[in-house]
């Protein structure tokens, strides 16, 4: 499998904020961005290959999405994928081939993807494996945070909480979807009839288990920007949760083209919106990082 791998790297673009094209390194479950908010190289690990997820978020960039979770994942192919990968980063030219000047850095290993990564079935094995690879190539916790982007909606499960004890153990974080605060704008926004009680549920739970960021993105909807009462109502779950067990809210808007049905009914807020807004959620004590 190694020997694929730099012809793989080889034909890729160059990695900008606005494409996060699962294919660019041509491997079934490592990817590179090129991420706004990590502000360098994320290296993705994407257990979703088959576009399948749990939900159906309206500003998501995965096209072809359906509902499912994660097929049957082949470790010993991920192990290869990412040594590989992580090889031509580490000792090679991958980041001046492909990443722009002053970004060329690698600020985490992520689990992300096509879908709900913590559907899949050996999902803290996965997180066991990339733990040790990253200790194989020298890169600190510190330097190299390891991530784990979920929506939080199968924390509940035995398997997934293990994943996320090992993930804070090893000095990573969860980056945790909380997009509305009430169940007709969840239902709205991502796609499954929930009560933001179960969310926040979910939330605490997640973060008694690793240090956790909430993740919010926020747009205009058939024109409207979100209200006031839409934001309160959000904030409420955040406080049900726990503010203080949260290590804050990462506030960001649509980069991307959204490749869901729903796009046209989207558009982007403009920076000092997102920045009014951020302003609003700090009131209640929560660090705020605003991507727009």
């Amino acid at each position: 499998m190694n020997s694929s791998i730099p012809h793989a790297a080889g034909s890729a673009a160059a990695l900008t904020i606005r494409n996060h094209d699962r294919d660019l390194a041509g491997l079934t479950y490592v990817y590179p961005v090129l991420s706004r908010r990590a502000g360098g190289v994320s290296v993705g690990i994407n257990l979703n290959p088959n576009n399948a997820c749990n939900w159906h978020c309206v500003y998501c960039q995965v096209p072809d999405l359906v509902r499912g979770k994660a097929p049957a994942i082949d470790l010993a192919q991920l192990e290869d994928e990412l040594r590989g990968f992580l090889g031509d980063l580490v000792h090679g030219g991958w980041m001046a081939r492909f990443v722009p000047e002053g970004l060329r850095v690698i600020r985490d290993i992520a689990f992300s993807g096509n879908g709900e990564p913590t559907s899949a079935v050996v999902f803290p094995e996965a997180v066991a494996l990339v733990l040790r690879l990253r200790a194989e190539f020298g890169l600190s916790s510190a330097e190299v945070p390891l991530r784990l982007i979920t929506n939080g909606s199968l924390i509940g499960q035995a398997r997934v909480q293990e994943g996320v004890r090992l993930l804070g153990e090893a000095g990573g974080e969860v980056w945790f979807k909380v997009d509305g605060g009430t169940a007709d704008a969840i239902e709205r926004i991502n796609g499954v009839r929930l009560e933001p009680e179960s969310i926040a549920r979910n939330l605490a739970r997640c973060a008694q288990l690793c240090p956790t960021w909430v993740q919010t993105c926020m747009f205009r909807w058939d024109g409207e920007a979100p209200s006031a009462a839409e934001l309160d109502a959000y904030l409420a779950v955040l406080e049900a949760a726990g503010i203080d067990a949260l290590q804050g809210v990462l506030l960001y808007g649509i980069a991307r083209q959204s490749m869901q049905p729903e796009a046209v009914r989207l558009a982007p807020l403009a920076g000092d919106e997102l920045e009014s807004i951020a302003a609003y959620i700090r009131k209640k004590g929560l660090t705020v990082r605003v991507s727009p």
